[in-house]
């Protein structure tokens, strides 16, 4: 028994060794052959893979089309939900693929890629003086958002997740990192990023994370359904005394991204976290609701809801949401919903 233990053990590890070789492989070969490919094929192949991935992920797909159920109630009918869904998909594979084409983007060329549209310039160049906190959703394309920045003279530090293959993550972090940027690892995140920013330097947040209720969290509400997200770029900014900067990037049918720098936030440090946190993710949702098809819609953002029965359903949030006594605790009790009369 313990001679086939061993054994198990080491196909297992040989197994693990072979699966990371060839994903290596295949992204070290879309990293070299995506920059060499005309911009129109690239398109059209975030276009189908997209829409394999739709019609392949039967788990995500579901979760999308029922997140746009609760998000949008009868907005949307089934075919036009699917049609969003569908159309997430491929933003996200035109994200994915245009990170690995992004090596052919400079200084000098990235301008005809993007339109930048930016609100309040003062609030940029304070900015540059004085280090700032930058976020946007995971919203069109996310990652080259962040780029552009870093070619107009914006190097971020920015906290991502490592993968199981370290290849992966040494890969990914070298096309994030070609724009000036410095990519850090989640262990002691917050005391890398105020150091960089009493620097003042720039972090920069993806802050539409669902994550467990908790001190690093708060209750917000999400196209009227109360879910829980991260607080750190607020409690980076109030303790700094540094701007929240938000924008986004949208896709453009022609290829192009338009990039968006919306107004400055300025949350002092008496200021409620909770109600800053909401108002920043305000000015995303009307981005999302302007643009439905760029928010990643697969992702499970309702996880934890504030009504109902644990392990019963709820006809007002999606299928996958669990009741969650912490969160009811973080809502506001002026704010918390009450359940209908039956």
């Amino acid at each position: 028994m313990r001679h086939r233990n061993a054994n198990f053990a080491f196909t297992k590890r040989h197994v693990k060794k072979l699966r990371f070789f060839f994903e290596t492989a295949l992204l070290e070969t879309a990293a070299f052959l995506l920059p060499l490919l005309p911009r129109r094929l690239v398109m059209a192949l975030s276009r189908g893979i997209g829409s394999l991935a739709y019609l392949g992920d039967t788990r995500g797909r579901k979760t999308a089309i029922d997140n746009l159920r609760c998000a949008f109630g009868d907005r949307y009918t089934d075919a036009e939900r699917r049609r969003i869904a569908r159309g997430s998909y491929q933003v996200f594979a035109r994200t994915f693929l245009d990170l690995f084409w992004s090596p052919k983007l400079t200084e000098k060329n990235w301008q005809k890629h993007f339109v930048i549209n930016i609100t309040d310039p003062a609030a940029e160049e304070k900015a540059h003086q004085n280090g700032a906190v930058w976020v946007t959703p995971h919203f069109g394309n996310f990652e080259l958002i962040s780029q552009v920045w870093g070619f107009r003279g914006f190097p971020f530090t920015v906290v991502a997740q490592d993968f199981k293959n370290p290849a992966i993550t040494r890969i990914f972090k070298r096309l994030r990192e070609q724009s000036g940027h410095t990519f850090i690892s989640q262990d002691n995140a917050m005391i890398k990023l105020m150091k960089a920013l009493k620097r003042k330097g720039h972090a920069g947040l993806l802050t539409d994370l669902n994550i467990v209720p908790g001190r690093a969290a708060a209750a917000i509400q999400c196209f009227g359904l109360w879910t829980c997200v991260p607080t750190l770029h607020v409690e980076l900014a109030k303790r700094l005394g540094l701007s929240i900067i938000t924008g986004v990037c949208r896709p453009l049918p022609d290829g192009r991204y338009e990039a968006n720098l919306f107004e400055a936030i300025e949350p002092k440090a008496d200021d409620d976290t909770r109600e800053m946190t909401q108002r920043v993710w305000d000015r995303f949702e009307t981005a999302i609701r302007e643009n439905p098809e760029c928010w990643m819609w697969m992702y499970k953002h309702w996880r934890y809801r504030p009504v109902g029965q644990p392990g019963v359903p709820h006809p007002d949030y999606p299928y996958y949401s669990n009741l969650s006594p912490a969160l009811i605790e973080m809502i506001p009790e002026a704010l918390r919903p009450q359940e209908k009369a039956a």
